[in-house]
């Protein structure tokens, strides 16, 4: 009987298929297809699972190994075809790429795949001419180069064309806020006379960064006026970049009700977009609906925005909200020792007192008090302490939660503190709860 107790309590939970996805895990996936395949338990999907994988992870041979030998099943779903064609693609098998995207139903995949395969036929034959005269057209084609290839190599070709081609100076503006350097986006842009709706959106969004970056008011309002001007115009107030517009615009004023009208409008070309969802949940969280705010945060895979403070501190009050403190507790955690750490204390600290979770409260008012012992943080964790003790009284709370409280009192130096332990010690006593 022990040795079947001590095997049930050392057994660990595989994470599912379903669970590594979710987390990007691609080699952890493929693992578990890999051992499911060895030993007959074949997950549905399985084999198509695999090619996923492998090809994520950037095995581009295997996934079209894998791809090639379900292509020979007279089951083969004829999507198979195009995604051949994208492994064979990142092999540099053009030739096979078309041949196989060619034997695929239209999708928009099917699409764009045989767009960068027209560009890999054509862009190499047209950089090739070497005559004075085609100069121009090189320049253009390297420009587009840099475009096609997301930014690569933007720093060498792009400046040189600023004069040359007006677009060249829009992608540099672009390719510099990918960087996060707001400053040398806005050093670019500053002097540039917007003309088009696209000028427009770029030097709105430059100053909202700069403005968000260094706290100007100033930079915002431009920002806002600049988003009013395209949402608002006849040309534009019915398109998507013009409804994202006015969504800008109004969450620079702060009229979230406004912004998730517009944003609701174009949600369904968005549902897989990062920034589209962490702008549409911080809405959703400013207008005190939680619930979906936690859910589309949490959709969210970039890490970039993941590890923002702005998101970190959403959440946090999601879950406090949502009645989940622990997770926001676990959030903190995770964040090191840092000035956005102190802060997320606070809020924890704050949040989790309003809606009378006052155990994590008092917690974080204990962390607090620690960190910064000069701060009048006492208030706070005795009011705290006192409804954890309310809790329990009510046997919302277990008592030997109790135990933890008087810890949270001792750390203090406040000469209340006695007053208080020794009630508590009275009651536990009475109640006879082990300290």
């Amino acid at each position: 009987m022990f040795i079947s107790d001590k095997k049930k309590k050392n057994k660990t939970k595989v994470p599912s298929l379903e669970e590594y996805l979710q987390q990007r895990d691609y080699l952890g996936a493929l693992t578990l297809l890999e051992f499911q395949r060895s030993i007959g338990e074949k997950h549905e999907n399985a084999d198509l699972w695999i090619c996923y994988c492998a090809f994520h992870l950037g095995d581009y041979k295997r996934a079209m190994e894998e791809y090639k030998s379900l292509t020979e099943k007279p089951d083969c779903p004829a999507e198979v075809w195009v995604y051949l064609g994208c492994a064979l693609f990142f092999l540099g098998l053009y030739k096979e790429a078309e041949e196989a995207a060619s034997k695929a139903p239209m999708s928009p995949l099917q699409n764009r795949l045989l767009f960068h395969l027209e560009h890999k036929a054509e862009l190499k034959n047209l950089i090739d001419i070497s005559s004075c005269s085609f100069e121009f057209a090189k320049e253009l084609i390297r420009h587009n180069l840099v475009v096609f290839r997301d930014g690569e190599g933007a720093l060498q070709v792009l400046p040189p064309l600023i004069d040359v081609i007006p677009e060249a100076r829009l992608n540099l503006v672009i390719y510099y806020l990918r960087q996060d350097d707001v400053q040398e986006a806005y050093n670019l842009i500053q002097d540039l006379d917007p003309v088009t709706p696209q000028e427009y959106i770029l030097k709105g969004v430059v100053n909202a960064a700069l403005g968000l970056e260094i706290g100007s008011r100033d930079h915002l309002k431009i920002a806002q006026q600049f988003f009013q001007l395209v949402g608002g115009s006849a040309s534009e107030c019915d398109t998507i970049p013009g409804r994202q517009c006015m969504a800008s615009c109004f969450f620079l004023l702060r009229q979230f009700e406004d912004v998730l009208i517009y944003l609701n409008s174009v949600k369904s070309y968005f549902y897989n977009d990062d920034t589209f969802n962490f702008n549409y949940a911080q809405a959703k969280a400013a207008l005190g609906n939680y619930k979906e705010a936690e859910e589309v945060f949490l959709l969210i895979q970039n890490e970039k925005i993941k590890n923002d403070y702005v998101y970190l501190s959403w959440l946090a009050r999601c879950y406090i909200m949502n009645q989940k403190s622990q997770l926001a507790w676990e959030l903190y955690h995770k964040m090191g020792t840092s000035s956005d750490s102190f802060s997320m204390l606070q809020l924890i600290a704050n949040d989790c007192y309003k809606m009378g979770q006052f155990y994590y409260s008092a917690k974080a008012f204990d962390a607090l008090e620690k960190l910064d012992p000069s701060s009048n943080y006492w208030d706070g964790k005795r009011g705290a302490c006192v409804g954890v003790f309310q809790l329990i009284l009510a046997n919302k709370e277990p008592k030997e939660m109790l135990k933890e409280v008087l810890v949270f009192l001792q750390n203090s130096g406040n000469p209340q503190v006695e007053y208080i332990i020794r009630i508590l010690r009275k009651w536990a006593k009475d109640n006879r709860v082990l300290l």
